[in-house]
């Protein structure tokens, strides 16, 4: 079997499970935001269920719209942070406390290896990169898996993306993973795993890991997955909160398709609008100016992507007529930026530093851009009208080709600076 088999078998009280099977799977973990729980609680109080099936694995995230943008986001972050007191929650996170949902969860240690665990939000799959199978759900199922402790599965067959050779110069998580999406399209991996592997991934940090398992439901994944290692392993252990078990893929598991890529032939990947498989390497873009950088959100908001962000950065100056957004992905992140000097480098750089939030991901606030207006943002979708107005643009990239773009005040990579 493979890894996502063997997880969705273990959680279902079986030996084995194959592709196309429907299985009924005990839950490690449910999550949902301030978009999508309000809902959630509604049907779990219709459905009569009473109390949460355990408030230590129930968590609830205000991230979308905080801080709190209007009155109705106001309100319903109250509706979670009430149902979370008198429900006994013990993982309620907004604002001192919190971050961007996808980014908090791992580093608090409340996802670990072989787990299953549902999020009313389609970026959970992240937890992929613990070797977890993580999938979004919509409000009403995350309901039930809030009351039963249970959801049902539709095994997903697998995909394996093998990526063999030496890294380019820039060249990132990010740029791997909308590379594939590029290969394959957006709905090439539709309701199947993505498997990652190979030397390459091997050598990654964990937070391009997160940055790969992210978006693999830019490519119509049910997950994205990396086996754990030494890596992996090394990252879990300080956070862990409970006992966890690790599986990995039999050698003879069968796959859907296996795709293998030199890496060495790969660039700094750039997506245009309006889809996140509208790639191309930074050599092929041309001269396209920008009105709006923003580096951050649950699939570029770590340190390391600050890191990179900042070496740019550090010296330069944003263009004039751009702006800059930086968004931690936590507080945490946060002050670990503030020490290190990043925050200062992006200041005196003239970016806007931005309370950890989702904000202009999704069009929410903190960067909504006007008709006309062109965004390159570390974010994970650039649909119509995702970061603003319809007649808006988006273009996904890199941290490094991000604020090398805000720099040049038109897309660019690092090295043209």
């Amino acid at each position: 079997m493979t890894i996502t088999e063997k997880i969705l078998a273990r959680a279902a009280g079986r030996d084995e499970v194959r592709p196309g099977e429907f299985v009924t799977c005990k839950l490690d973990l449910v999550m949902a935001n301030d978009i999508t729980a309000p809902i959630a609680i509604e049907e779990f109080e219709k459905m009569g269920a009473g109390r949460v099936f355990d408030p230590e694995r129930v968590v609830l995230v205000a991230d979308h719209f905080t801080p709190c943008k209007d009155i109705k986001s106001a309100m319903q972050v109250k509706l979670l942070r009430d149902f979370a007191r008198a429900q006994g929650l013990a993982h309620f996170y907004e604002a001192q406390t919190g971050g961007i949902e996808h980014i908090i969860l791992p580093d608090k240690g409340l996802v670990l290896p072989g787990e299953v665990v549902i999020g009313a939000d389609s970026h959970t799959c992240t937890y992929g990169a613990l070797g977890a199978f993580a999938t979004g759900v919509g409000s009403t199922d995350f309901a039930a898996g809030m009351a039963l402790g249970e959801c049902w599965f539709r095994v997903p067959a697998s995909l394996k993306f093998i990526f063999t050779g030496q890294l380019n110069e820039w060249v990132s998580g990010k740029d791997l993973i909308l590379y594939t999406i590029g290969q394959i399209g957006v709905d090439g991996a539709r309701y199947m795993a993505m498997e990652f592997a190979g030397p390459v991934i091997a050598n990654l940090p964990m937070a391009g890991r997160f940055t790969i398992c992210n978006m693999a439901i830019e490519a119509g994944a049910k997950n994205g997955i990396i086996a754990p290692d030494e890596t992996t392993m090394n990252w879990v252990e300080s956070r862990a909160r409970r006992d966890f078990e690790v599986f990995s893929s039999d050698e003879d598991a069968e796959y859907a398709q296996v795709y293998e890529w030199d890496t060495g032939n790969i660039e700094p990947q750039v997506a245009f609008p309006h889809l996140p498989e509208n790639t191309c390497g930074i050599s092929e873009v041309g001269e396209i100016p920008i009105d709006q950088a923003v580096i951050g959100a649950c699939t570029n908001g770590r340190l390391e992507d600050l890191r990179i962000a900042a070496q740019i950065l550090e010296g330069r100056q944003v263009a004039d007529g751009v702006r800059c957004i930086i968004i931690p992905g936590s507080q945490e992140i946060h002050l670990a930026a503030t020490r290190e000097g990043l925050v200062e480098t992006f200041l005196e750089a003239g970016c806007l530093v931005s309370t950890p939030t989702c904000g202009p991901c999704l069009g929410g606030h903190m960067g909504i851009l006007a008709a006309g207006e062109r965004a390159i943002a570390t974010t994970n979708r650039n649909f119509v009208g995702r970061m603003g107005h319809p007649e808006s643009e988006v273009y996904l990239s890199s941290p490094a080709v991000a604020a090398a773009s805000a720099v040049a005040g038109k897309i660019c990579g690092p090295g043209e600076l």
